[in-house]
């Protein structure tokens, strides 16, 4: 059940970021902060939140950092309730957990492969729906599930990151043709290159020496796409779109 707050109209609206991490999360939540959104940004640690809700505070927005496990049923609902009781209402959420891991498939362990499909695939269904829960009586809203590379093929070493994010391409599918007729613009983004940040520059040098010819694909720019499709009119929704460098083949 979700209580809603009293005067909701003179509240401003609400964008969820789940999984707002260092990079592609942090540039969303920044960027629809400066449109006046209040943002609820998530992650297991709520510590990690701290340079993000400072970062918003800063330039005059409002932001609410949260520890929530994204793939406990409960702590969703929980989550979802409390923001629509206590914050504002909910009018955009990204799901941007990653989970991207590699492993021979014999060296897949059941234990890897779960974890990884219960943080990119299931995760993304419980946030979906809880998000749909308290949209529909709106009829109106944005949801943003975040793709990669592995969204479209299944590459060598990633059977398990591949799986759950091809479930998760499934899901945005499937509830875009049931929640688009009741004014909820369901969209899937295919991230498909490296992406600025600390863990590219330390770990792939040879590719993060590129981003002077813009080689790898900026935060802030991810960021201003998802704004823009939030922004789009209902005759002209985009479902699915692709970000990459103009290096990278396809």
């Amino acid at each position: 059940m979700v209580f809603y707050m009293a005067n909701m109209q003179d509240v401003p609206p609400v964008a969820v970021v789940i999984g707002a991490g260092d990079a592609t999360g942090s540039g969303v939540a920044r960027r629809f902060a400066r449109e006046g959104f209040t943002v609820v940004a998530t992650r297991r640690n709520a510590d990690a939140l701290i340079p993000l809700r400072e970062a918003i505070e800063a330039e005059g927005g409002i932001a609410h950092a949260l520890a929530c496990d994204a793939r406990n049923e409960d702590a969703m609902v929980e989550l979802f309730e409390f923001i629509e009781r206590d914050i504002g209402p909910v009018e955009v959420v990204i799901f941007n957990i990653g989970a991207n891991v590699m492993f021979s498939i014999t060296e897949t362990s059941a234990r890897v492969y779960k974890k990884v499909w219960e943080m990119a695939a299931f995760a993304g269904f419980l946030a979906g729906r809880e998000a749909a829960k308290v949209m529909l009586p709106r009829n109106k809203g944005t949801i943003i599930f975040t793709g990669a590379t592995a969204s479209l093929r299944g590459g060598s070493g990633f059977s398990a990151f591949a799986s759950a994010k091809f479930a998760l391409r499934a899901l945005a599918q499937s509830m875009a043709r049931e929640l688009g007729s009741q004014g909820i613009h369901v969209a899937h983004s295919i991230i498909d290159g490296a992406i600025d940040t600390a863990f590219i520059q330390e770990n792939f040098p040879d590719k993060y020496a590129t981003k002077a010819q813009a080689g790898i694909l900026d935060p802030e720019h991810i960021a201003e796409q998802y704004w823009q499709i939030h922004s789009q009119p209902k005759d002209c929704w985009t479902h699915e779109f692709d970000l990459r460098p103009w290096q990278e083949t396809f």
